[in-house]
């Protein structure tokens, strides 16, 4: 199960809606080992795509050393999709390295950039594997 703070579900969705048309993309770095997301990183679609993500490479680099030199990984790993449901692409299970992370997948098919319904789905991508898991919501993490 994914646990998440409301701030960061809204930053998520907000990055998808500002994006539009293009996929949106980043991550939710949390302190290693704690399966817990904390520090919000929108990231530049470098493809500037509507069917496709793609990370810049040196961004990316720049990334994980900022990552490892705080002690922190990458909890969650998302991106939006503009067109379809918000289930990860056969590129997707591709471009999923991270057995650890949570894969959040946002669609912004039904509202575009603007106000209405988005699809909010997480994911753990292992070995090609997908399992969908539940998102739980919270106004606060607990101490």
């Amino acid at each position: 199960m994914l646990t998440i703070t409301q701030e960061l579900h809204d930053r998520i969705v907000a990055h998808a809606r500002q994006d539009h048309p293009d996929e949106a993309c980043g991550v939710i770095a949390g302190p290693e080992g704690s399966d817990r997301p904390e520090r919000f990183i929108p990231m530049l679609n470098a493809a500037r795509s509507p069917t496709f993500y793609e990370f810049d490479s040196g961004d990316l680099l720049r990334l994980y050393r900022e990552m490892d030199d705080r002690d922190e990984e990458p909890v969650v790993i998302y991106h939006s999709h503009t067109a379809t449901e918000a289930y990860p692409s056969r590129t997707d299970v591709s471009l999923a390295s991270e057995p650890l992370a949570h894969y959040v997948l946002v669609s912004t098919a039904d509202s575009g950039a603007g106000e209405g319904p988005v699809s909010f789905r997480s994911f753990r991508i292992v070995d090609g594997d997908i399992t969908e898991e539940e998102v739980r919501v919270v106004a606060a993490y607990e101490s």
